[in-house]
């Protein structure tokens, strides 16, 4: 049994299509970021950085694994999916995890901070987030023209990568124009893996839609206050 620590955010929804995706059988524990219950004692034991997602494998001793790409290999590899065990393949979908854990929700995080939740608006810095953030989606939509998926077959990469991207709009970055990628984002929305997994803690999706100006608000509201009371840049992204 896996055991899930996680809350509504892209790197939460990482773990959690990973797992509907393999179906693994995992029970959910919800940490409530707004209450700081990252940063408990307990907590820290298992993921000693303070941040979601992170699991135990109670089939394993117990193993703590933290960092959501490092949770993802982890569970590819115990279900013997998603991930190539040749070199050439296993490489190609790493490749393309460290894209998104490396470049596309770092920058979408901080689009997220300074378009959403900062109390007065830095231009400068909303342009910079959100137009490197779009530079992110062009390369993306470059090789899902060479490809259905990133890697070839459909993998961890695709699910975390997904899970970021999916959420765009709240992060005010404009997809026009990019039929590969729109293409993609809708194959993998139609998967019901990855239609549960964006559920779990709970399903925040019509959040996302613009008609709901007044959840939305509410959910930025909480989000604010988590970021100001972060200690680094870092903490500052939701995820």
């Amino acid at each position: 049994m896996i055991e899930l620590y996680t809350a509504p955010t892209p790197n939460g929804y990482k773990a959690s299509i990973a797992l509907e995706e393999m179906g693994i059988p995992y029970e959910v524990h919800t940490v409530d970021l707004r209450e700081g219950e990252q940063k408990r004692p307990e907590y820290l034991r298992i993921c000693p950085n303070g941040r979601i997602p992170a699991i135990v494998d109670t089939e394993e001793d117990n193993l703590a694994v933290f960092e959501s790409g490092a949770v993802m290999i982890y569970l590819a590899e115990k279900c013997g999916k998603f991930l190539p065990t040749d070199r050439r393949g296993r490489s190609r979908v790493i490749q393309w995890l460290m894209f998104q854990m490396g470049g596309v929700g770092p920058m979408m995080g901080q689009a997220n901070v300074f378009f959403r939740y900062f109390p007065e608006k830095i231009q400068p810095a909303i342009d910079r987030y959100q137009a490197e953030g779009r530079r992110l989606f062009e390369v993306l939509d470059t090789r899902l023209g060479e490809s259905e998926f990133l890697a070839g077959d459909y993998s961890i990469a695709d699910m975390a990568n997904w899970a970021w991207v999916r959420t765009h709009g709240w992060s005010g970055i404009d997809i026009e124009g990019l039929d590969n990628l729109s293409r993609w984002m809708g194959a993998i929305a139609a998967r019901p893996g990855a239609q549960r997994g964006v559920k779990v803690p709970v399903d925040i999706a019509e959040l996302m839609d613009a008609k709901r100006r007044e959840d939305a608000e509410e959910f930025s509201k909480n989000a604010r206050s988590m970021v100001l009371g972060a200690r680094t840049p870092e903490e500052q992204s939701p995820g």
